[in-house]
Protein backbone atom coordinates (compact mmCIF):
# COMPACT_ATOMS: atom_id res chain seq x y z
CA UNK A 1 0.00 0.00 0.00
CA UNK A 2 1.08 3.38 -0.87
CA UNK A 3 0.76 6.03 1.68
CA UNK A 4 0.22 9.14 -0.31
CA UNK A 5 2.21 12.46 1.28
CA UNK A 6 2.05 16.61 0.41
CA UNK A 7 4.71 17.30 3.46
CA UNK A 8 7.87 15.03 2.57
CA UNK A 9 11.28 15.52 1.63
CA UNK A 10 11.24 16.89 -2.10
CA UNK A 11 14.40 14.27 -3.50
CA UNK A 12 13.01 11.22 -2.15
CA UNK A 13 9.41 11.84 -3.67
CA UNK A 14 7.61 11.73 -7.26
CA UNK A 15 4.69 13.97 -8.10
CA UNK A 16 1.40 12.15 -8.35
CA UNK A 17 -1.11 13.92 -10.99
CA UNK A 18 -4.64 13.14 -12.64
CA UNK A 19 -5.70 12.19 -16.24
CA UNK A 20 -5.98 16.08 -16.79
CA UNK A 21 -2.05 16.76 -15.42
CA UNK A 22 -3.08 18.53 -12.11
CA UNK A 23 -0.47 17.43 -8.93
CA UNK A 24 -3.00 15.65 -6.58
CA UNK A 25 0.17 14.70 -3.85
CA UNK A 26 3.29 13.11 -3.47
CA UNK A 27 5.09 9.56 -3.30
CA UNK A 28 8.25 7.85 -2.24
CA UNK A 29 10.18 7.00 -5.78
CA UNK A 30 11.32 3.49 -4.10
CA UNK A 31 7.81 2.62 -3.30
CA UNK A 32 5.56 4.11 -6.36
CA UNK A 33 6.33 1.09 -9.23
CA UNK A 34 4.10 -1.71 -8.71
CA UNK A 35 0.83 -3.81 -9.67
CA UNK A 36 -1.35 -0.93 -9.15
CA UNK A 37 1.15 2.12 -9.95
CA UNK A 38 -0.26 5.38 -9.52
CA UNK A 39 -0.23 8.13 -12.40
CA UNK A 40 2.62 10.39 -11.88
CA UNK A 41 5.22 12.77 -12.94
CA UNK A 42 8.13 11.63 -15.69
CA UNK A 43 10.17 13.24 -18.68
CA UNK A 44 11.88 11.78 -21.66
CA UNK A 45 14.70 13.24 -23.00
CA UNK A 46 16.81 12.76 -26.45
CA UNK A 47 20.27 13.88 -26.70
CA UNK A 48 21.56 14.69 -30.06
CA UNK A 49 24.84 16.22 -31.41
CA UNK A 50 25.22 18.94 -34.27
CA UNK A 51 25.47 15.10 -36.75
CA UNK A 52 21.95 14.19 -35.53
CA UNK A 53 23.16 10.83 -33.70
CA UNK A 54 21.26 10.10 -30.79
CA UNK A 55 22.56 9.36 -27.44
CA UNK A 56 20.77 5.77 -26.79
CA UNK A 57 21.18 4.50 -22.97
CA UNK A 58 21.19 1.11 -22.00
CA UNK A 59 19.45 1.23 -18.34
CA UNK A 60 21.69 -0.09 -15.38
CA UNK A 61 20.93 -4.20 -14.79
CA UNK A 62 19.70 -3.02 -11.21
CA UNK A 63 16.82 -1.19 -12.34
CA UNK A 64 13.28 -1.85 -11.05
CA UNK A 65 11.99 -1.15 -14.07
CA UNK A 66 13.35 -2.45 -16.86
CA UNK A 67 16.40 -3.24 -16.28
CA UNK A 68 19.36 -3.61 -19.00
CA UNK A 69 16.85 -2.24 -21.80
CA UNK A 70 17.51 0.04 -24.28
CA UNK A 71 15.60 3.55 -24.33
CA UNK A 72 16.18 7.19 -25.01
CA UNK A 73 19.08 9.37 -23.90
CA UNK A 74 17.45 10.14 -20.22
CA UNK A 75 14.49 9.93 -17.96
CA UNK A 76 13.32 11.02 -14.83
CA UNK A 77 10.92 12.56 -12.31
CA UNK A 78 10.43 15.81 -11.64
CA UNK A 79 10.75 16.84 -7.53
CA UNK A 80 8.02 18.16 -5.73
CA UNK A 81 8.01 21.99 -7.11
CA UNK A 82 10.50 21.59 -9.70
CA UNK A 83 9.90 22.24 -13.39
CA UNK A 84 9.77 19.25 -16.08
CA UNK A 85 12.88 21.55 -17.91
CA UNK A 86 15.18 21.98 -14.83
CA UNK A 87 14.48 18.10 -14.15
CA UNK A 88 16.08 17.33 -17.62
CA UNK A 89 19.21 19.59 -17.02
CA UNK A 90 19.22 17.91 -13.55
CA UNK A 91 19.05 14.26 -14.17
CA UNK A 92 21.11 14.75 -17.54
CA UNK A 93 24.41 15.80 -15.27
CA UNK A 94 23.40 12.81 -12.95
CA UNK A 95 23.03 10.47 -15.37
CA UNK A 96 25.53 11.43 -18.34
CA UNK A 97 27.60 13.71 -16.48
CA UNK A 98 26.29 16.69 -19.67
CA UNK A 99 26.05 20.01 -18.68
CA UNK A 100 23.39 21.52 -20.55
CA UNK A 101 21.05 25.07 -19.94
CA UNK A 102 18.63 24.68 -22.07
CA UNK A 103 16.24 21.49 -23.19
CA UNK A 104 13.54 21.93 -26.20
CA UNK A 105 9.70 20.73 -25.20
CA UNK A 106 8.73 18.33 -27.83
CA UNK A 107 5.60 16.27 -26.72
CA UNK A 108 3.75 17.92 -24.07
CA UNK A 109 1.43 16.07 -23.37
CA UNK A 110 3.11 11.96 -23.77
CA UNK A 111 1.65 9.79 -21.21
CA UNK A 112 1.68 5.98 -21.51
CA UNK A 113 1.71 2.64 -19.50
CA UNK A 114 3.47 -0.35 -19.82
CA UNK A 115 3.53 -3.51 -17.94
CA UNK A 116 6.78 -5.53 -17.32
CA UNK A 117 6.45 -9.26 -17.28
CA UNK A 118 6.71 -9.40 -13.66
CA UNK A 119 3.24 -7.52 -12.96
CA UNK A 120 5.14 -4.09 -12.26
CA UNK A 121 3.61 -1.45 -14.05
CA UNK A 122 4.87 2.19 -15.23
CA UNK A 123 2.20 4.71 -15.59
CA UNK A 124 4.03 8.60 -16.40
CA UNK A 125 2.90 11.70 -17.77
CA UNK A 126 5.63 12.18 -19.44
CA UNK A 127 6.91 15.28 -21.57
CA UNK A 128 9.29 14.86 -23.84
CA UNK A 129 12.32 17.18 -24.25
CA UNK A 130 15.25 17.22 -27.36
CA UNK A 131 18.59 18.10 -26.08
CA UNK A 132 21.29 19.43 -28.23
CA UNK A 133 25.11 19.26 -27.31
CA UNK A 134 28.41 19.97 -29.43
CA UNK A 135 31.18 17.46 -30.58
CA UNK A 136 33.18 18.48 -27.41
CA UNK A 137 29.93 17.95 -25.03
CA UNK A 138 29.15 14.31 -26.90
CA UNK A 139 32.06 12.97 -26.51
CA UNK A 140 32.72 13.81 -22.57
CA UNK A 141 29.58 11.93 -21.49
CA UNK A 142 30.50 10.14 -18.03
CA UNK A 143 27.67 7.55 -17.61
CA UNK A 144 26.58 6.97 -14.01
CA UNK A 145 26.25 3.13 -13.32
CA UNK A 146 23.97 3.76 -10.92
CA UNK A 147 21.82 4.53 -13.57
CA UNK A 148 22.98 3.81 -17.06
CA UNK A 149 25.10 0.62 -17.89
CA UNK A 150 26.34 1.37 -21.57
CA UNK A 151 25.97 4.37 -24.22
CA UNK A 152 26.11 4.53 -28.02
CA UNK A 153 25.21 7.39 -29.92
CA UNK A 154 23.67 6.39 -33.48
CA UNK A 155 22.03 8.02 -36.38
CA UNK A 156 18.16 9.48 -35.94
CA UNK A 157 16.89 7.98 -39.06
CA UNK A 158 18.72 4.21 -38.38
CA UNK A 159 17.29 4.48 -34.57
CA UNK A 160 13.82 5.96 -35.91
CA UNK A 161 13.45 2.75 -38.95
CA UNK A 162 14.84 0.20 -36.31
CA UNK A 163 12.15 1.66 -34.03
CA UNK A 164 9.28 1.74 -36.37
CA UNK A 165 9.70 -1.70 -38.21
CA UNK A 166 10.00 -3.07 -34.54
CA UNK A 167 13.41 -4.56 -35.59
CA UNK A 168 14.98 -2.57 -32.14
CA UNK A 169 14.28 -3.98 -28.96
CA UNK A 170 13.67 -0.71 -27.60
CA UNK A 171 11.90 0.45 -23.68
CA UNK A 172 7.79 0.37 -24.11
CA UNK A 173 8.00 4.51 -23.41
CA UNK A 174 10.41 5.04 -26.07
CA UNK A 175 8.43 2.81 -28.82
CA UNK A 176 5.81 4.89 -27.93
CA UNK A 177 7.32 8.25 -28.39
CA UNK A 178 9.49 7.60 -31.31
CA UNK A 179 6.22 7.71 -34.03
CA UNK A 180 5.31 10.88 -32.87
CA UNK A 181 9.12 12.44 -33.02
CA UNK A 182 9.21 10.87 -36.63
CA UNK A 183 6.29 12.75 -37.35
CA UNK A 184 7.97 15.65 -36.70
CA UNK A 185 10.09 15.76 -39.39
CA UNK A 186 13.03 13.83 -40.82
CA UNK A 187 15.80 16.05 -39.35
CA UNK A 188 15.65 16.03 -35.32
CA UNK A 189 17.55 19.13 -34.85
CA UNK A 190 15.25 20.86 -37.17
CA UNK A 191 11.81 19.72 -35.37
CA UNK A 192 9.25 22.69 -34.19
CA UNK A 193 9.63 23.29 -30.25
CA UNK A 194 6.03 23.11 -28.53
CA UNK A 195 4.98 26.16 -26.07
CA UNK A 196 5.63 25.12 -22.51
CA UNK A 197 2.18 27.39 -21.76
CA UNK A 198 0.72 23.33 -23.53
CA UNK A 199 2.38 21.48 -20.41
CA UNK A 200 0.32 19.79 -18.02
CA UNK A 201 -0.25 22.28 -14.70
CA UNK A 202 2.15 20.00 -12.34
CA UNK A 203 5.04 19.94 -15.24
CA UNK A 204 5.88 23.47 -15.61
Amino acid sequence: MITYSRSVTPDEHVVLVDVDGNAVGTAPKAAVHGPDTPLHLAFSSYVFDTDGRVLLTRRASHKITWPDVWTNSCCGHPLPGESTHDAVVRRLDYELGLTVVAADLLLPRFSYRAVMDNGVVERELCPVYRVVVDAGAATAAAPNPDEVGEVRWTPWREFARGVLDGSLPISPWCREQVPHLDGLGADPLRWPVADPAALPPAAR
